[in-house]
């Protein structure tokens, strides 16, 4: 068992007030058994998205490319110098600062230009549904509002190379026209949300519940396979390493039927819902060049992990796609940190 004490984001302890969390359950009409906010499949089926089994069309859309080089070309020496860090700085490619990377919006950017910045995650976004996820239905998680969040620019958008790197509370989203091949979002991404991830008011409970929907339709010797309950993956960007070759947890995509394909796809399809759809091409496309989904695994984790409360109803801790070119490692309890990462290893 994991003994850990230390939470992987302590911001999240004191961000929600238990007065206000009883009261919003109440005010919304949420059914709670033994202390917990249970799922409602019916519910939450109607409000999930709807994806289509199979790859998706290559659609390049660079309007929040041109939103950032938008950005760059209004800012003044001394907000480059808080915001602007060479391409090759480390924090590129860091994940899971839950919280602004190092200066707040408000503390650098004007109205306008954080109007800008908005414009800029809302084109990162793939349409209305997408933006509610990304903001946790407007909320920013403990950010609590959007100027509480942050953004950065590495690289020269005007000249080449670049990357928009969008950081706050249970929140790494980027974008980067492509400057760097073979690599998905720019870079690993990371979103998560305070409420258990088996209870209505987490935005991203509609992934679990497809996942549901994969598992349930495993025979028991499939289930057995695809189950890990000794150990489980962990988290932050350890956690989402790429591998070429090596055993990898859980039940693979060739070992299933043509129905449960059709399901392991619609997980990967609904994972990538939120985001917009050139992000998904390119993710289908590095999954094609590394291997194709047959050396793609799902893993369920049943472990607990920090005093999370698996139970019969909330039976997984974490849930895992992996494949040479794919970790998507989404933590259900406590609450919802996914960490992800799309690319071709070296």
């Amino acid at each position: 068992m994991n003994t850990r004490k230390e939470p992987i984001c302590p911001e999240c302890l004191p961000s929600v007030d238990r007065r206000d969390f009883v009261r919003s359950l109440a005010l919304g009409g949420v059914a709670v058994a033994g202390g917990a906010t249970m799922l409602n499949p019916a519910r939450l089926l109607a409000d999930s998205p709807k994806p289509e089994i199979g790859p998706m069309p290559r659609v390049v859309n660079t309007m929040a490319e041109d939103l950032v080089k938008e950005l760059f070309a209004g800012l003044t020496d001394d907000q480059k110098k808080a915001v602007v860090k060479p391409w090759e700085h480390p924090a590129r490619k860091s994940v899971n600062p839950n919280k602004a990377l190092d200066k707040t919006l408000k503390s650098v950017y004007t109205k306008p230009q954080q109007e800008l910045v908005e414009r800029i995650v809302k084109a990162i976004s793939s349409d209305d549904k997408g933006w509610n996820q990304m903001t946790r239905g407007g909320t920013w998680d403990a950010s609590k509002s959007f100027d509480n969040t942050g953004a950065d620019i590495f690289g020269d958008p005007s000249k080449g190379k670049f990357a928009f790197l969008f950081t706050g509370h249970h929140l790494t989203v980027r974008c980067d026209g492509d400057s760097e091949s073979n690599i998905a979002f720019g870079g690993p991404i990371y979103y998560g949300h305070t409420p258990p991830g088996y209870n209505e008011r987490n935005v991203f409970s509609y992934q679990s519940l497809k996942a549901m929907e994969a598992f349930n339709a495993l025979d028991p010797k499939q289930r057995e396979k695809a189950v890990i309950t000794k150990g489980h993956p962990g988290e932050g960007p350890n956690s989402i390493k790429l591998t070429k070759d090596g055993a990898r947890p859980g039940i693979a995509y060739a070992e299933l039927s043509k129905d449960q394909q059709e399901l392991f796809v619609s997980v990967l399809n609904t994972l990538l819902s939120p985001f917009r759809q050139q992000d998904g091409a390119e993710v289908m496309t590095i999954i094609k060049q590394t291997g194709g989904m047959d050396k793609v695994h799902m893993a369920y984790y049943t472990e607990e992990y920090e005093g999370s409360g698996v139970t019969k109803s909330q039976p997984w801790t974490f849930w895992r796609l992996e494949g040479p070119g794919i970790v998507w490692n989404f933590r259900v309890l406590p609450h919802v940190h996914t960490f992800v990462q799309i690319g071709v290893p070296a």
